[in-house]
């Protein structure tokens, strides 16, 4: 038997992520940007300007971290704090134009990068991957 073949389910878990997070890691290498900000940013692209307390929900980190990483992407030009229109009290974290760029680049690249690291599957497989996923996630 060899030795993956020992390995438990937990272990061949964790496995695939740290090799699909070292994945990401080298791909956001010329980006110059940080996991912690492309999953920022990318909420951002996906749901649109958001309040800091309603991104630290979708990130799911404490309130002091996402300013941490919204005061990085705002020294980098990639997004900008704006009164809320709706209560002027608050204030909205929106992606720039560059912000845009940027997290369309990274998008693409996270794209081709589980594209080739998935591509030892069959169609079928994946989609039962993902349904298996979706169910342990829920």
């Amino acid at each position: 038997m060899a030795a993956e073949d020992e390995e438990t389910l937990p272990e061949s878990f964790w496995g695939v992520a740290r090799q699909l997070r070292h994945l990401r890691k080298e791909s956001l290498a010329p980006l110059d940007i940080a996991p912690s900000h492309a999953r920022a940013l990318g909420v951002l692209l996906r749901e649109g300007a958001l309040r800091l307390n309603e991104l630290s929900d979708r990130l799911r980190i404490a309130a002091r971290s996402t300013t941490e990483v919204v005061d990085a992407l705002q020294d980098r030009g990639l997004v900008e704090r704006r009164p809320d229109p709706q209560d002027r009290r608050a204030t909205l974290v929106a992606p720039t134009d560059e912000g845009t760029r940027v997290g369309e680049a990274i998008r693409a690249s996270n794209d081709a990068e589980a594209e080739a690291y998935f591509s030892i599957l069959s169609e079928a497989e994946r989609a039962e991957l993902a349904d298996i996923l979706r169910k342990l996630r829920r």
